[in-house]
């Protein structure tokens, strides 16, 4: 087991959690808002291809939080452009990121058929 790489994963997908309740606490923006932030920003540097960078060093603490789904989308819009011209642009982030969105969406479903929600009281 290489826990050097399992320390660096901890450290930077650490770090984004950090940055995101700092900006959650010190802040006005909305949950909502910096989700969107973060997804917009790793297909950014996901499009320009820095964070493969970051993926290299810290695998899936880069490639697990909310970035790296910015950064799939990125990766496979620029992949499938690369193959089947602009349609590719508006396809390929779907096609790369389908696996992960089905899960999300199939085990959202068990976890809410399995919970209780309750109202937020204000």
């Amino acid at each position: 087991m290489d826990w050097y790489m399992i320390l660096k994963a901890f450290i930077v997908g650490g770090a984004l959690c950090i940055i995101a309740q700092i900006l959650i606490d010190k802040t006005k923006l909305t949950p909502a808002r910096i989700l969107v932030a973060y997804v917009t920003i790793g297909a950014i540097l996901g499009g320009l291809g820095w964070y493969k960078h970051l993926v290299d060093f810290a695998g899936c603490g880069a490639t697990v939080p909310l970035t790296g789904f910015g950064n799939l989308l990125a990766k496979g819009a620029v992949s499938e452009v690369q193959s089947s011209g602009l349609v590719g642009a508006f396809t390929g982030g779907i096609k790369a990121a389908s696996g992960g969105i089905a899960a999300a969406i199939f085990f959202g479903y068990i976890a809410s058929l399995i919970s209780k929600p309750k109202i937020k009281k204000q």
